[in-house]
Parts: structure tokens; sequence; C-alpha cells
């Protein structure tokens, strides 16, 4: 077994350690509670803030006290080069899968603890990392305690009018955790992913596999805008949707199959209509599963009848390569790409996951025109629970909670180095890729510059970040990760 690489913090009330100096050993017992304390971002217009994080943990997410200034370039170190006049995709945030479970686990925290680790999720002040982006399933995901749809029936009966479809699993943990982050943070865009239509729908009548039948196209449909409509009666607007969370993947419970030309008949003579009748503006995202079949998104892309009804395509990374969702967007250039999902398979390794995830999402996915990046997931138990029979047994949460104990691992790092600073409204801008030294840089709605810089290679490196003429020099240990603020 591979060592546990989270970082352990325990929830006593309202105690929370600080971003900056949360380490592995718990705190005392007897220390009374305090919120987490960052300094600022910035420290002046000529003065780059840092915050790093290494794979050795001796740094996460830590906040430099080196002063980094631009001065006059003197050409000894590899250089990244920032051009705010190159401008590319517009971001809409960084976040993660809101699971069933993930929901489950928060709720039973105790109300004080709750409300001071989801104030550290998704406020935008010093103490917080600004999670700006959350994917919820459209029903139960893998990743709930059961499977359940909004109408599920005894065998045999059908419900073609969705006299019985009902919110009501939602009511005990999903819906209330998500208006308390909604309260934290208003403008928080939430993306819905069925992982299966009622069973009554589908062909073999099960929660896995099936594919829905064509007679209930246009209920399926219904059931999309009664969903969207009750959701934001419940104070919850949903920015997007996908058809079918892993439409190609027939095997995980819940499940369902959904072929490219199926996919494309839906959106265009039902859902799509169905939407706009109802007057909902919700995105319709396609596809939402791997970069190795982009044939898929493509092929209902060319269909100017579907077409004029989608935002998009949405992709995961479990096979292909991240670079392939620069074709899809090439080919379609007036359409968003999304990443939706990617795991951190428990228990994990820190270097080599933190490392990957960083180099293939967080930099790789919006140097290919992603205008977000979302983890899979954002909370599971001590057993990777709660998942359903057959879901996956083994999806490390961003945060491990074990009872009132809180464990920040990879993929809570990952998207702090990227939400916290580049703000949704923010553009991704132009900088040079010197060996080595994998990045993306941005410009945030309030003009600061943000430069992610992953030092991929096995020693120490050091570079200048040229701006404007001058240069702040600076280094990185090998494997680190340092977010650049100026």
């Amino acid at each position: 077994m591979k060592p546990k690489h989270s970082l352990i913090c325990t929830l006593a009330g309202a105690l929370l350690l600080s971003l900056s100096n949360c380490g592995t050993d718990s705190p005392d017992p007897a220390t009374p509670p305090t919120p987490p304390v960052l300094p600022p971002p910035t420290a002046g217009p000529s003065q780059v803030a840092l915050w790093l994080t290494t794979t050795d943990q001796t740094a996460l997410f830590q906040k430099s006290t080196l002063a980094l200034n631009f001065l006059a370039p003197v050409g000894q170190n590899p250089a990244i080069v920032v051009d705010t006049t190159q401008t590319f995709q517009g971001i809409d945030g960084f976040g993660y899968t809101l699971t069933g479970g993930s929901a489950q686990l928060l709720n039973q925290l105790p109300a004080a603890a709750r409300t001071t680790l989801l104030r550290e999720l998704f406020g935008t002040d010093a103490g917080s990392i600004g999670v700006s982006y959350l994917r919820i399933s459209i029903g139960a995901s893998d990743l709930s305690s059961r499977e359940f749809t909004y109408n599920d029936l005894p065998g045999g009966q059908t419900d073609p009018t969705l006299a019985r479809f009902s919110l009501e699993p939602e009511r005990a943990d999903l819906l209330p955790v998500l208006r308390e982050i909604l309260q934290i943070n208003p403008d928080l865009k939430i993306l819905g992913s069925p992982w299966t239509a009622p069973t009554w729908m589908k062909t073999n009548g099960s929660f896995v596999g099936g594919s829905l039948k064509p007679e209930y196209y246009d209920v399926y449909a219904r059931y999309f805008v009664k969903y969207l409509q009750q959701m934001q009666a419940e104070g919850v607007r949903l920015d997007a949707i996908t058809i079918q969370n892993e439409p190609l993947n027939p095997y995980n419970n819940p499940s369902m199959l959904m072929t490219a030309p199926e996919q494309g008949n839906f959106i265009k003579n039902n859902l799509g209509p169905a939407l706009q009748a109802a007057g909902l503006t919700t995105k319709i995202i396609l596809y939402d599963h791997n970069t190795d079949r982009t044939d898929y998104p493509l092929a209902i892309l060319a269909d100017p009848q579907v077409s004029r009804y989608v935002d998009g395509s949405a992709f995961h990374l479990y096979a292909g390569n991240i670079n392939a969702m620069s074709q899809v967007h090439n080919a379609f250039p007036a359409k968003s790409v999304y990443f939706t999902e990617q795991w951190v398979g428990g228990p994990g390794n820190f270097a080599a996951d933190f490392t990957w995830h960083i180099n293939n999402l967080i930099i790789g996915g919006t140097r290919n025109w992603s205008r977000n990046v979302l983890e899979w997931n954002l909370a599971a138990d001590q057993n990777y629970g709660p998942h359903t029979n057959g879901g996956c047994s083994t999806c490390l949460g961003a945060l491990t909670i074990n009872g009132n104990t809180v464990s920040r691992n990879t993929a809570y790092y990952t998207v702090a180095h990227a939400a916290k600073f580049v703000r949704p409204g923010s553009v991704r801008i132009g900088s040079t890729t010197p060996g080595g030294l994998t990045n993306v840089a941005f410009k945030a709605p309030n003009g600061q510059k943000v430069l992610i810089v992953q030092n991929t290679g096995n020693t120490n490196q050091s570079f200048d970040i040229q701006y404007r003429g001058k240069a702040a020099s600076t280094a990185l240990p090998a494997g680190a990760v340092g977010t650049y603020v100026w």
C-alpha cells in the first residue's frame, strides 16, 4: 500500500487551521477555535506574490515571504514571457463535483464546523481557496449512497406526465448544503449531469446500462425542464447541463448508453426545443466523456440544427490526450470547451498525483481552451464512501471526512492553485514555455496577472518572469508548483 498522503486537520467546533500552515500534526484540543488567516494575495503593483506547493509537502499552497520585484532583465535565466495582448478563452471557474455522498458527509458535520469549512472552500476572502464552479448529479451518481432518480416507480409502471416527479431525495443533504454554499458565494456556477434516466424510460429497465427508449425522448426532455425549474424554485439555478455522464460507459452504477446520433437527435428534436419553450437559458453541453473519442462531439456539432442549441463540449481524461480538446475547439471555435471530471485513485501518491493533475488539468486543460477544470470529487469518507454497489470504491476526495476530522488531499491543492486567483471572468493570456517549466497565464477581472508554473524537471530551476520589458527572478524546487500574482 502506498502511504496515505492526506493532510489531517481536526475539526473541533469551528476550528480550522490556516491554509498556509495546516500540518500533519493534530492541533492541541485546548487551543481556542480561530478562523484561517492568510496574508493578502499581493503586496503592491511592482511586487509579485508567490503561492507554493512542493511535492514533498513541506509547502502546501503556502504564501512565500520572499519579495519578488520586476527589474531590468539580465538575461541569465530561462524566461517565461507573459503577454496580455494575446488573449484566448474566458474562464468560468475551478472546482469539484459535489456528489450526493459529498453532501451527506458535509451535512453531518457540526453546523459551526461545516460553515467554517464551506467558507474556506467557497469564500473569496484571505482565508479561502475560492472554489467557483461545482458539478452535481441529476439524480444519483455512483458516489451516492444508493441509486435513485426523481421519478422512480414500481416495476411495470410508467408516468409519461411526470406527475410523480419529485426532488425529495435531495432534501436531506444536497439542497441544504448547496443553499449554504450559495449564501457564501451567490455567483457560483453549477453544472448538472445525469448518470441515468428513470429506469422505466430505459430499454433494460435497470439503473445500469441500457438506452433511452425513443418513445420517451420527449418525456425525458420534460424531465430536464422540471428538474431545472424545481431546482430554481429551491434557490439553486444551474448554469448548464450535460445530457449524460459518460455516454459510452454502460457499466457504472448508475449508467446509461447514449450514442452520438441518439444524443444529437435528442437535443435537436426534444431537449433544445423544450428548454427554449420553457424560457430556460441553461446551457446544453455535449458528450461529458474521454478525450479519445472527439468524433462524438464533432459529429453532433457538424449538424447545424443541433449545434444551434449547444454551448459546447465537456471532457474527462481517463483515456486520450488533453490536447484533443484543441482539435474540437479548432473545428468549432465558436463553441466552448469544458473539463468536467478526473479522479484521484486512493490511497494515492501526493507527488505523482499532484504533478499529473497540475500538468494535465490545470495547465493542460486551460491551455487547450477549457473554460473550467473540475476534479472528482469534493469529499469521501476514510473508506472512499458513500458509493453505490458497483460504483467507484477507491475515489479519493479533495477532502476525506472521517467523523469530524477533515483531511485535505491532492485535489484540494490542485484546485486551490487556480481557483483562488483565476476568478470567473478571467481570460487566458499568452505565456512562453521554456523547457521544464510548463505554465499558463491569465488576466483576472481585477486586472491582476496570474501565472501558474510547474517545474517538471528533477532539479531546482531558476527562471525569470518577464512582463512589459522587466523581469522578476525566481526559482522552483523540482516538481514544485508556484502561482505568481501581480
